[in-house]
Formats: C-alpha cells, structure tokens, sequence
C-alpha cells in the first residue's frame, strides 16, 4: 500500500521505521510545525519530522490538518491509508475521508481503557498489572474508532511512564505494521469497541504532578512513577518545587509524619500516609539532580525537616 505516516515525537519513531522497512510504500510523513527548541529557542523540526527528512520522504508540516492547501497536498499523495503514532492534532472528517483504507491509529493502551492523551501515564497510576497497545480506525469521537488489532504489556512494579512507552512503542510498531498488511491482504477486520469499560486519560499537568505525602506511600510511588519523565513529580522544600525521582516503598517508618524526613548516611525517607518511602533522585531548583543523600548532605538536611511546605 501506499501510506503517508502522521507523528511528532520520538516515541512515534520505532513506528516510522517499521513501516519504511516494511512492503509498504512511505510516501509521505505529516508532523506538527517545526517549534522552538533548546537554550537557544531556534526553530527545529519534530524528531518524525527530522528523521523524515532524513530517509528523503516529503514531509507535510500544517498549522492544522484542516487546511484545504494541507489535504489538497495529500490527496496528491494519494494515500492508501495514514498510519498515526502521537500526531498531535484533531482530524477533520474531510481529511480523515483521504485515504481509502483511513487513518490507522496506535493507541497506547487496550482500548476502551484509557482513551485520551496520557493512557501509560494513567494505567500507572490507577495500578493496572497489565496494559498494551491498540490499532484502530480514526473516527471523530476520541479513541472510540473500530479496533484492527491489539497486544499486551505487563506492568513492571519499578516501571516509571517513560520505561513503559518505550517497550510499547517498540511493540506497538509491529502491531501498526501488521495491521497494514492484514488491510492490505484483507485479512483483517474491523471490530466495534465495547461500550462497557471505558476509562478516560487526559493530560497529566504540572499541578496533577505534586506529591501529597499523605497518600499511602503505594499511591506516593504510583504518582511519581507515572509522572516521569513528564512532568516530573515534585514537591515544595523550603517554598521552593523539587522534582523527584523513583521512590521505594518500605515496610518502615510508620512513626513519620507525613513530608517528614528521616536523614540517614547513605539514604532519606519520607513519611506518608502509612509507611515511609525512600527517596531515589533529587533535583533541587537551580541544582543537578543527584541522589537524596547526597542532596541532604549538601544542604545540612537533619531527620524532621518536612517536605511539601
């Protein structure tokens, strides 16, 4: 088939270079606008974009997919179907009519579970053991399209967001890949999505990001492993925000107040709403982040001293 791929964002590249690999013909790629980047704030391509770039295919960058200069460039495409990892924007139904096979969208979660813009953030934080990734058809409702195909990831209990979308990006590339084959050969089908088990994912903010140390230290760890690498859990010290890395649960500390700190030589605990935590990685305003002990050492730390004030 002939495909024109839409994504943005690195995690969107084991998928790009599956279907460049592939027996399917690249082409085109659709990004979001180049956008400012680095101390220097000059303008750079997305990392689909670049790499687009790069394996020579024509790149479509809209300020919306809604443009008529936009689909009038990708009707003369003439795309088969558009494969989606992490675009970016809302597709109008007039170009979501292009392609005759549609817009193949990977989505990472096992949908109808976690429909929206943060789903692996989400699946951690409500503490799912299992989750994965989905293929299917782009329609206007979000996430609700008709599913192609689906595989499964366990989640690890160390997982933070980061760790796990790369393995599904990694696997789901596969997935997207396979799916455009069986379009092709016909051999896949197009199933409704249940209407029982839907779960919704929006974006995870900076506010959603804050520690509240009076969560049991399991709802603690969830947060901050959900919220890295983005947004980056973090707290107050001193009025100002920290951010914090992994943290481990212990079976220890149950007399700590919540936020309180227990300084020890080599490691810091925070007291939660049931037992304490200890911290992995600091990073404190202005500073490197570095490991808690060390960051307690450098600002003379003593065991009392509370976090989230």
């Amino acid at each position: 088939m002939r495909v024109v791929f839409a994504g943005t964002p690195e995690v969107a590249l084991p998928a790009l270079e599956a279907i460049a690999d592939s027996r399917h013909e690249l082409v085109g790629v659709v990004t979001r606008p180049d956008a400012p980047a680095g101390r220097g704030r000059k303008l750079s391509a997305s990392p689909v974009g670049q790499r687009a770039e790069e394996l020579g295919v024509p790149v479509l960058k809209p300020d919306h997919p809604r443009e008529p200069e936009f689909q009038a460039a990708l009707r003369e495409l003439a795309p088969d179907c558009c494969p989606v990892v992490a675009y970016g924007a809302l597709l109008p139904q007039s170009a979501l009519d292009i392609p005759p096979h549609g817009w193949v969208n990977l989505h990472f979660s096992c949908l109808p579970a976690w429909r929206g813009a943060a789903p692996v953030q989400h699946s951690i934080w409500a503490g799912d053991e299992v989750t994965g990734a989905t293929t299917f058809r782009i329609v206007k409702a979000m996430d609700a399209g008709p599913t192609f195909g689906v595989m499964t990831e366990r989640i690890r209990p160390t997982d933070t967001a980061g760790d796990l979308l790369a393995r599904l990006a990694e696997g789901g590339a596969g997935l997207l890949v396979a799916t455009l084959d069986g379009l092709e050969d016909g051999e896949v089908v197009a199933r409704e999505q249940q209407a029982e088990g839907v779960s919704m994912a929006p974006k995870i903010l900076v506010d959603d990001a804050r520690i509240d140390w009076a969560e049991p230290a399991i709802g603690v760890d969830r947060r901050v492993r959900a919220c890295t690498p983005f947004p980056g859990a973090w707290s107050l010290f001193e009025g100002e925000r920290i951010k914090i890395g992994a943290v481990t649960p212990l079976d220890e500390g149950t007399d700590l107040a919540p936020g309180e700190l227990e300084v020890r030589k080599n490691s810091v605990l925070v007291g939660t709403g049931s037992t304490a935590v200890q911290l992995g990685e600091v990073k404190a305003f202005g500073k490197r982040q570095m490991a808690a002990a060390d960051w307690a050492r450098g600002a003379r730390l003593t065991s009392g001293t509370r976090l989230g004030e």
